[in-house]
C-alpha cells in the first residue's frame, strides 16, 4: 500500500483556511484533518475524537514525556498538540492527512518530517483581510487592529512554505488546493506503489 502524504496548511486568521479545508475534504476521498489533543474543557456540542481529543493535563504531559507530539503549544492555560502516532498510522494506511497549524507548529513538524508538503493560504489584499477580520462590525477598532497585527506577523512566514494559494475567489482557491493533493498522488513513487499489480501486468 502506498504511504499517504502529510499536508501542512497555515494561514492568517481571516484568510478562509478552515472553509477551504472543510470543502477539500468533502470533495476528495482518502484525506482527513488531524484531530488535535487539548486539555481545554469540552464546549457544548463538541464531540471527543471529532473536534478534539480531550485529555487532562497529567495525561497530556505524559504524552509530552513519551515524545508523542509532532508539535504542541500552551495557549493561555491550555495545551494543544498533534499526536505523532495517530498521524503516522493514518499515513501508513494510505490516507492523506492535513495539519491545520500556525507557522511555529509547521516549523516543528517539518524538522521531523521534511517530506511533508506545506501550503500557506493568503488573502487577496490587506483591505480584504481587514474587511473579513472586522466581520459583522461589532468588534472595537482596537480588537480588529490587534487581529491585523497578528495576521501580518503570521503572513511574514509565508516564505517558509512550499506552496502559496491566494484565496480571492473561493472556487479557484479550492481547485488549486485540490490540484496540489491530486498531483502528490500522481508522483512516480506513490502511483507506482498504488498501481504495482498493473505495472507488473503491463511489463510481463
Amino acid at each position: 500500500m502506498s504511504q499517504g502524504t502529510l499536508f501542512i496548511v497555515s494561514a492568517p486568521s481571516g484568510a478562509g483556511k478552515t472553509s477551504l479545508v472543510r470543502e477539500l475534504i468533502e470533495s476528495l476521498d482518502g484525506i482527513q484533518v488531524s484531530v488535535s489533543h487539548t486539555t481545554r474543557a469540552r464546549r457544548e456540542g463538541e464531540v471527543d475524537g471529532v473536534n478534539y481529543h480531550f485529555v487532562d493535563v497529567p495525561g497530556f504531559e505524559a504524552m509530552i514525556e513519551r515524545g508523542e507530539f509532532f508539535e504542541y503549544a500552551r495557549v493561555f492555560d491550555n495545551y494543544y498538540g498533534t499526536s505523532r502516532p495517530a498521524v503516522q498510522a493514518a499515513l501508513a494506511a494510505g490516507q492523506d492527512v492535513i495539519l491545520e497549524i500556525d507557522w511555529q507548529g509547521a516549523r516543528q513538524v517539518r524538522q521531523q518530517m521534511p517530506e511533508a508538503v506545506s501550503v500557506f493560504i493568503l488573502p487577496p489584499s490587506r483591505e480584504e483581510l481587514e474587511r473579513r477580520l472586522a466581520g459583522r462590525g461589532t468588534d472595537e477598532h482596537a480588537v480588529i487592529a490587534r487581529r491585523m497585527r497578528d495576521a501580518v506577523s503570521e503572513m511574514s512566514h509565508h516564505d517558509e512554505y512550499d506552496y502559496l494559494v491566494i484565496n480571492d475567489d473561493f472556487t479557484t482557491a479550492l481547485d488549486e488546493l485540490r490540484a496540489l493533493v491530486v498531483s502528490r498522488r500522481l508522483t512516480r513513487e506513490r502511483a507506482g506503489a498504488t498501481h504495482a499489480p498493473l505495472l507488473q501486468a503491463l511489463l510481463a
